[in-house]
């Protein structure tokens, strides 16, 4: 088991993965109920990989995981494409293009 946090960054990321034709291998934090420790579980997540969510009672205190959510968040931000805001060259003004002294255009018009 894990926290809702894990497995729902995990979902995220193997959907992703398999968007991209990718699988890979990770490691997530989980709690086995026979024993309080924390413990890992190694997983090849992504392309031809299903991954199952399920809410499960707990009534313990929820481990803190927040440096793997951390680790998966920024993978999952790296695969995912920017949202930084493209304008095409087409929109820009004349007077925004570098010229290239050196460039002859009429040499291209025949």
């Amino acid at each position: 088991m894990t926290t809702d946090e894990v497995a729902g960054l995990l979902v995220e990321l193997t959907a992703e993965l398999a968007k991209r034709g990718r699988a890979e291998a990770v490691t997530i934090p989980i709690v086995v109920e026979s024993d309080a420790e924390d413990a890992s579980a190694q997983l090849v997540i992504g392309l031809g990989n299903d991954v199952l969510s399920v809410p499960h009672d707990w009534d313990r205190d929820v481990p803190d995981f927040s440096e793997a959510e951390s680790r998966l968040q920024g993978y999952l931000d790296d695969l995912r494409p920017s949202t930084t805001a493209y304008e095409p060259r087409d929109s820009l003004e004349t007077s925004d293009v570098l010229e290239d002294p050196d460039l002859d255009l009429r040499d291209f018009s025949r």
